[in-house]
């Protein structure tokens, strides 16, 4: 038996999954409750909704694993809620267009995604992901971060700034050059063409 604030490690609440242990929702939540909440609060704009797709991300969790054995549980979690979170946001704005981060996140990387398909077509596309991947690998460190921090998680530029100790204004300055930099690569690449 733990003690109380004891961390415990993944495999064992990856091991909880397999064995049909109710615990391992428990402790997905004690453990990453907070993380999830980041990221759908950040689609959503909205305490409500991001409860609600945080506990949906627990119970996708639960039937998805067995048989799926996630190596880093951290990132099976954060893509799983950052799913959920997304299919509650197109299901909103289908009925009411809001405003938020991804709303904004999404109309920064226009110009870098192709105008006859959606970006979550476009970004689903396998090609497409391959030269995103490789341009961020060859980001320097905090660039990746950034971006990362940006147009995954949608984090407000006011959070990142924060996060990273620059002004906003900068922290704008430099998402607005790095995507140049992402539109000038997918050009040259093919993946998109100038209108």
């Amino acid at each position: 038996k733990r003690k109380a604030g004891e961390i415990v490690e993944d495999k064992y609440i990856v091991d909880l999954y397999w064995e049909r242990d109710e615990k391992a929702i428990t402790e997905t939540a004690a453990k990453y409750g907070r993380y999830c909440y980041s990221i759908a609060f950040n689609i959503l704009s909205n305490t409500e909704d991001a409860e609600e797709s945080v506990n949906d991300s627990y119970l996708n969790a639960w039937n998805s694993m067995p048989p799926h054995r996630p190596k880093i549980l951290s990132t099976f979690i954060g893509k799983v809620t950052r799913f959920v979170s997304l299919k509650k946001w197109r299901e909103k704005t289908t009925q009411k267009r809001g405003g938020g981060n991804i709303d904004l996140a999404y109309e920064e990387l226009s110009d870098c995604i192709p105008a006859d398909a959606s970006i979550d077509e476009e970004l689903e596309n396998q090609e497409l992901a391959k030269v995103i991947n490789a341009f961020i690998d060859e980001l320097p460190e905090y660039e990746q971060k950034i971006f990362v921090c940006r147009y995954w998680y949608f984090d407000s530029i006011s959070t990142i700034s924060v996060c990273f100790g620059f002004s906003d204004s900068k922290v704008k300055s430099m998402l607005h050059r790095t995507r140049k930099r992402l539109r000038s690569k997918l050009l040259e690449e093919g993946v998109i063409i100038e209108n």
